[in-house]
């Protein structure tokens, strides 16, 4: 039997996988579920629950109750950037620098990982365009792209140069074998930019991100957009995406299998909202899993089914367990 590494390397090549790779099964991500390090500990992030939480860019943050995750407050008095063509004036990156033993707890963990076995991931969230519009509100933000691009242009490289400082941090402390990387880039029906307008604002500054991982032995990246963007995959696979995380069935699954297999896998299929809200049940569960696999995964090849929300969690307790019960139910089937 293989181990969930080699099970997972398996699926994304093109290989002989003995199973479904189960969500995120091969990847221990370090500090907990969504991830830990020495900069997360003192970069608050809200609890579900709470609200008007501020980080360490000075973004206020809240989570209601039973939603999936927080979103930025962007009441007028609350944002960040008030004006992206004098952005140097309001936004300020934290420091990435730490001591060697605020980092030892987490060398500790990476260091107990069986590699053979599982990835050592890394957790990094916000993305480069989420760290954007937290920063500026998301219709001010997507406005800029036309009226400002030239600010827009020098903050975004700002924050990429940042995260390769954070990198440079991940790489020497916990010597990750895989990223990975939240930036929703979409709705469920479209993204945000024209992919033209991506290329030019956010291409090569996820090449740089992203080729930096690369260059300090990351083998894989996985990048999560829970949204469309079946637009945007040649650009993917240009930055060095491995998994596209979070693939919705708005993008015609099978079409970007077989178009783009082999050089990026796609990771998702199993709609969260149709899973993970309150009532749920079992049944429900189980037919959506098998049919994500029987939809997606009959090729046994650059499909990992997986519930679209970006992380190893549920929102509500139990969902998550019970679509790893059923991938491996479907394993049993059809392997």
């Amino acid at each position: 039997m293989l181990t969930k590494r080699q099970n997972l390397l398996e699926t994304i090549r093109g290989g002989n996988p003995d199973r479904y790779v189960k969500q995120y099964e091969a990847f221990h991500p370090i500090g907990g579920k969504m991830g830990g390090d020495p900069f997360k500990k003192m970069n608050t992030a809200p609890k579900p629950g709470e609200l008007n939480v501020v980080n360490a860019w000075g973004v206020t943050r809240s989570w209601p109750e039973g939603n999936p995750g927080a979103f930025p407050v962007h009441t007028p008095d609350k944002i960040v950037c008030k004006d992206v063509t004098e952005w140097q004036k309001y936004v300020k990156a934290p420091s990435v620098i730490f001591s060697d033993e605020e980092w030892e707890p987490y060398v500790k963990e990476a260091e107990a990982v069986d590699r053979n076995e599982e990835f050592v991931t890394a957790m990094v969230f916000p993305g480069i365009f989420e760290q954007c519009h937290y920063l500026l509100e998301l219709q001010e933000c997507l406005v800029n792209f036309y009226e400002e691009p030239e600010a827009m242009k020098e903050l975004i490289d700002y924050i990429a140069d940042w995260e390769i400082q954070y990198a440079e941090q991940l790489c020497k402390y916990i010597k990750p074998d895989a990223l990975f990387h939240h930036d929703d880039w979409g709705s469920q029906i479209s993204t945000f930019l024209a992919p033209d307008m991506f290329e030019e604002f956010y291409l090569d500054a996820y090449k740089r991100v992203y080729g930096y991982y690369k260059d300090h032995g990351v083998e894989l990246i996985i990048h999560h957009s829970d949204s469309y963007a079946a637009t945007l995959v040649p650009y993917m696979i240009d930055m060095g995406i491995d998994i596209w995380q979070g693939v919705m069935t708005s993008n015609d699954i099978p079409k970007l299998i077989e178009q783009y297999g082999g050089q990026i896998s796609f990771m998702g299929g199993i709609e969260s909202a149709k899973v993970d809200y309150p009532g749920w049940t079992e049944d429900v569960i189980k037919s959506e899993v098998f049919k994500a696999c029987d939809e997606f995964g009959k090729g046994k090849k650059y499909f990992i089914p997986c519930a679209t929300q970006g992380g190893p969690i549920s929102t509500f307790p139990g969902v998550y367990d019970l679509v790893d019960k059923y991938i491996d139910e479907k394993s049993k089937i059809d392997f």
